[in-house]
């Protein structure tokens, strides 16, 4: 994962993905670099890195504030299409009010917003609809196992979170053990597939990207009860 705040290096053959710095690793978005700076960075990493490692991009939005990010993202979702990398949306608190979620417009549906609306029945609704559309799916602040089966369970593709990048060498065998668990047993809601019968596990196939993905002070996962990180 990489933002205009950090510009990580993406290691050769790795993918990436590209998030806005919107809210940032202070929760705030105080490294925003305003829309012109921003697009500047997404145009140069995509072309020092190649459209065809993109995971995607993320639309400038507005943190849980559904109708202030429709505003902000509409305009861009295009722009970031003709770079040639899918466009990710982020979903907020309220965006499932009528006319709020540009579907036409959007190629990735990343859900952001509070922790407790990403992590309930509506978030799993949009994401399911967003399967149904053949959407990629995204849930941002994934830090606990716990977390990484509800991803799953949504149908998520890819997560991510600061676990590993606190503490690299001792978290990583704990996160690729997570991973193992949730190819090898059913999850806590009964099982690690799709409802819908497409029969992946979304958890799993994100998660494995997981180490590629933290460079932004990402990656997936802390214990459950840990204090609250400050991704998306």
């Amino acid at each position: 994962m990489t933002t205009p705040a950090q510009g990580s290096r993406i290691p050769p053959g790795a993918l990436y993905a590209c998030d806005n710095s919107r809210f940032g690793s202070d929760g705030k978005g105080r490294y925003w670099p305003g829309t012109e700076r921003w697009f500047a960075w997404l145009s140069r990493t995509v072309d020092r890195y190649g459209p065809d490692r993109c995971l995607w991009a993320l639309a400038p939005d507005q943190p849980f504030d559904a109708v202030a990010t429709l505003t902000q993202s509409v305009p861009w979702l295009a722009r970031i299409r003709e770079l040639g990398v899918p466009a990710a949306y982020a979903a907020q608190d309220g965006c499932d009010q009528p006319g709020l979620m540009p579907w036409d417009n959007l190629d990735v549906l990343f859900l952001a917003g509070t922790t407790e609306w990403k992590l309930g029945p509506v978030a799993e609704r949009l994401a399911r609809e967003a399967r149904a559309r053949g959407k990629t799916i995204h849930m941002g602040r994934v830090n606990s196992l716990v977390r990484m089966r509800t991803a799953e369970w949504f149908g998520c593709d890819s997560v991510d979170g600061t676990y590993l990048a606190y503490g690299p060498d001792k978290n990583l065998p704990k996160l690729l053990r997570w991973l193992d668990e949730l190819d090898d047993r059913p999850s806590l809601l009964g099982t690690t597939h799709y409802p819908d019968g497409l029969g992946r596990t979304a958890g799993t196939t994100a998660a494995r990207n997981a180490p590629s993905l933290a460079g932004r002070n990402t990656a997936p996962a802390s214990p459950a009860g840990a204090p609250r990180t400050r991704t998306r």
